[in-house]
């Protein structure tokens, strides 16, 4: 079947213009000016409309077993919910797996929880959790063998690595051309305001982001930074910053020429702040790992975004129930599961509140949303762009829109959203995977299933210089 849309605002990480898109068999055919109706089965006008790539969320958490719980979203569930919300592609970081498994253990286990589930395409991140002669190993084969091109380690958590234990992984990295992602937080001092908030009976929301400072983000990432030049400028992912002073060391870095390495803030962080914790009830909704900071903390990332300094805004979706899962830390805010929904809302509000109030344009949302996530984990060209000759997952996105976000609108199976009565100005019309319209008028139109498994490439970052 072919297609042709025509005269919208077509927008790249580069430009907007106004233009026309012929699709035929799931690619993008051509791109531009007065294409030709003739032979075309189905014309779809987008006049005074956004054209963009479809969105690529390169931080989910579909189907995550954490301790005792499970985020409620499966990969049916969530990728309806990101496909509602104008995002085509996935990259989804796995749960850790049973104590000494191997890496192979939860790659087999994440495609039994996602084949034949998720509506849009999706890879894989790998996590290590231990490290020895055949971890190390085990992360090549698995590069080449299923395109998983990355992997995640933890600074803090139960399987947390120790520094030699980073530095052995990020040689590894480099020889093998694999991106390494890291959760950056000092364990230590973490655990230790912990404990202290609690024996001292303070154990309310509020008490959250007083447990886990924006200093510890910030050494850790000095920290992550310095190893991973000692291994080479191995290549490093820094995702979900959150604050000011992680921000000063990622500049600095970048100040000192450091190389191969990339940071990623997230939806919440730019829009939200620590005022929810105050809440007993409500501060439950939003504990998440790093947490909520203040409103100079918003401005800070999102003049990084203005400056070109940040490369990626994802979401670290991971959604439990506000009236279940999160009830378990009503009475201590340590034993409520991190994470919360942000998959459905993350065009929307980036829309609204970077490009509408003249934060970002509308080229460098394409770019943060779209294709550099996908040049950071070896999806580009593929997805991620409006070429001739790639997937035709696109986002028809009218600016003249408005409404308020409510979780009745949504389509996750969690039971609350942040931005509950938040208004956005811009809407999403329609979105469209590899051709399909599977989206329309905030109606889910796919079907279960039909996203495909994405072997990834390598990534810009583990490009080297012979």
């Amino acid at each position: 079947m072919i297609k042709l849309v025509k005269h919208g605002m077509i927008a790249t990480e580069s430009e907007v213009f106004e233009g026309d898109i012929l699709i035929e068999d799931e690619k993008i055919r051509a791109v531009g000016h007065d294409l030709p109706e003739k032979d075309v089965d189905e014309v779809i006008d987008a006049a005074g409309k956004y054209v963009m790539p479809g969105a690529v969320d390169v931080h989910t958490h579909m189907d995550l077993q954490s301790g005792a719980y499970r985020a409620v979203d499966d990969f049916y569930d969530g990728t309806v919910a990101a496909a509602c919300g104008g995002t085509t592609t996935i990259v989804d970081h796995m749960a850790f797996g049973p104590v000494g498994c191997s890496l192979w253990h939860q790659v087999k286990e994440y495609h039994r929880l996602a084949d034949d589930k998720a509506v849009i395409d999706y890879g894989f991140h790998g996590v290590i959790q231990h490290v020895n002669d055949s971890v190390l190993k085990e992360m090549g084969e698995i590069a080449k063998k299923e395109g998983i091109t990355s992997f995640k380690i933890y600074m803090t958590y139960d399987f947390m690595l120790k520094d030699d234990e980073i530095y052995q992984v990020l040689k590894q990295a480099k020889e093998d051309g694999i991106v390494i992602a890291v959760h950056c937080e000092n364990d230590g001092v973490i655990n230790y305001l912990r404990k202290k908030y609690v024996e001292e009976g303070c154990t309310q929301p509020k008490y959250h982001p007083l447990s886990r400072p924006a200093r510890c983000e910030a050494e850790a990432i000095d920290r992550m930074l310095h190893i991973s030049a000692m291994a080479g400028e191995a290549p490093l992912y820094i995702v979900h910053l959150s604050s000011k002073e992680g921000l000063l060391e990622v500049m600095k870095a970048k100040a000192n020429h450091q190389k191969h390495f990339a940071a990623e803030t997230c939806t919440q962080y730019l829009t939200l702040t620590d005022d929810i914790y105050q809440d007993p009830q409500e501060g439950l909704k939003a504990i998440m790992s790093p947490p909520l900071r203040k409103k100079e903390d918003n401005e800070a990332l999102w003049q990084a975004l203005t400056d070109n300094v940040i490369d990626t805004v994802g979401t670290d979706h991971c959604p439990f129930n506000f009236k279940k899962e999160k009830q378990a830390g009503a009475n201590d805010f340590t034993k409520t599961p991190a994470g919360a929904p942000g998959v459905e809302e993350r065009v929307r509000v980036m829309f609204s509140e970077g490009v509408v109030k003249g934060r970002i344009t509308m080229p460098q949302m394409v770019k943060y949303l779209c294709t550099n996530p996908c040049r950071m984990y070896g999806l580009y060209p593929e997805k991620g762009t409006l070429l001739p000759g790639y997937d035709a997952d696109l986002v028809i996105l009218d600016p003249n829109k408005e409404r308020t976000l409510t979780h009745a609108d949504m389509h996750s199976a969690v039971d609350y959203t942040c931005y509950e009565g938040f208004h956005v100005k811009g809407d999403i019309d329609l979105v469209m995977q590899r051709g399909n319209v599977i989206v329309k008028d905030n109606k889910f139109l796919g079907k279960r299933g039909d996203g495909k498994y994405l072997k990834r490439h390598k990534s810009v970052l583990a490009e080297y210089d012979d």
